[in-house]
């Protein structure tokens, strides 16, 4: 059977609201290390990680045999109504990481189902159903989550169980921000938190849900230290502060091992997911113990934290902290960023290099403006794979290439990769002159 027959197959019995990336869609058969090989044989450096998820790469030894061997004990699946010990385990470690006090955490299968979760304790916990969240923001697929997503293109739905207030993200290439320095962007954004709560709630909000760098909004966010000023007007009234890590934990950004830190804060509620399951449906939510027991009746999830998943977490976690993968983060994702930058300065067609570590973004633009140019997105995205690297796209007009890598990129892989992708990037431009 072809890939041709494989899509004609999917198109007939999958949603078409499910994209497929490419004009012809890659399967995608094996994989190791950091490449990946489709079913006719071809490889490819993969830049994208299944969306910032096989975070160790593929067909690591050490997580393969760990969820071998509990495989090999016949158990795949109890539910959290009997003692799972790798599950214990893992959120032991999840806790001490966090950097939250006397945390409690609470498994999930996915981001969604984790922020989902965050704000049903944060809810329950502040008996309201108000709602802060940013403007650009992606936060999952589910009916709660959709609602504090602030990417028209990912509500699929104008109905909302929450009453939600949108905040400016502070980017600096559009909005009414953008045109302020640093500093002056954090000390406005306060002031647009104050004038939101003054004008459009009724006082009692629940939370502020927010993304330390905006995954699907293209790696776009506000100055290192706007969460912590937040917080502060936050904590005048009793406002939590959820973190959505999803895309942005367990080392990424090279600098710190959560977003939140470069903001000099510590969130009351953290979300996390992708990437610590390598490829396992593994998330949930860590927070201060208060507010994970304010859930007001039985609750569990069937399948979050089951013994395959964090067996895989518990390899996975181990696997990242025993080879130090935040250092190699910030050391081979500045190989990219620097050679980014120094080989695209001179074309007006790109307003920005952007990112932490092995979180990396390129917008693309129409020369002299920052009208987004989604056509030479597209061009430029093709021709990746066309060269053999695998990236991603994403912002809120679809016109960001978006690359989160494995964090075991070596030093030649990452200058492979950035070859190509330069080469894609002229060559699209070039075609569009």
């Amino acid at each position: 059977m072809t890939s041709a027959d494989l899509l004609a197959r999917h198109r007939a019995v999958l949603p078409s609201w499910m994209p497929l990336y490419y004009a012809e869609p890659l399967e995608l058969v094996a994989g190791s290390g950091r490449r990946v090989t489709d079913a006719a044989g071809r490889s490819y450096l993969d830049f994208f990680g299944g969306v910032l998820t096989t975070m160790v790469g593929h067909d690591i030894p050490e997580i393969r045999e760990a969820v071998a061997r509990q495989l090999r004990t016949g158990l795949v699946h109890t539910s959290t109504l009997y003692l799972i010990r790798q599950q214990v385990e893992l959120a032991e470690k999840v806790a001490r990481l966090s950097g939250i006090p006397d945390a409690r955490v609470f498994f999930t299968n996915s981001g969604t189902e984790a922020n989902e979760a965050a704000l049903l304790m944060a809810t329950n916990h502040r008996r309201s159903h108000q709602i802060l969240a940013v403007r650009n923001s992606y936060h999952g697929r589910s009916y709660a989550a959709m609602g504090v997503t602030g990417n028209r293109g990912w509500s699929a739905s104008a109905l909302n169980p929450l009453q939600v207030a949108w905040l400016h993200s502070g980017e600096r290439l559009r909005g009414l921000l953008a045109r302020l320095d640093a500093d002056d962007r954090v000390d406005a954004a306060v002031e647009d938190l104050r004038e939101v709560l003054a004008t459009q709630t009724a006082g009692d909000v629940a939370c502020l849900i927010a993304e330390p760098i905006q995954g699907v909004g293209g790696f776009v966010h506000g100055p290192d230290g706007l969460l912590a000023a937040w917080k502060k007007v936050l904590d005048e009234h009793g406002i939590l502060l959820i973190s959505d890590e999803v895309q942005t934990g367990w080392g990424r950004t090279g600098e710190h091992f959560w977003g939140y830190q470069a903001h000099g804060v510590t969130p009351d509620l953290l979300t996390f997911a992708k990437g610590v399951g390598n490829g396992f449906a593994l998330a949930g939510v860590v927070g201060r113990a208060e507010i994970l027991e304010s859930v007001p009746a039985i609750s569990f999830s069937t399948f979050g934290g089951n013994p395959i998943s964090t067996a895989a977490g518990n390899a996975v976690l181990d696997y990242l902290l025993d080879h130090d993968l935040q250092a190699n983060a910030a050391r081979v994702g500045a190989i990219l960023a620097d050679g980014l930058r120094a080989a695209t300065a001179d074309l007006a067609q790109v307003a920005e290099v952007r990112g932490k570590g092995l979180m990396l973004a390129v917008e693309f633009v129409r020369p002299g403006t920052v009208e987004p140019d989604a056509e030479l997105t597209t061009r430029v995205f093709e021709a990746c794979r066309a060269g053999g690297l695998l990236v991603g796209k994403g912002g809120l007009y679809g016109n960001v290439v978006r690359m989160g890598p494995p964090l075991t990129l070596t030093e030649d892989e990452a200058r492979e990769g950035l070859a190509i992708l330069v080469e894609a990037i002229r060559a699209s431009v070039g075609e569009a002159a």
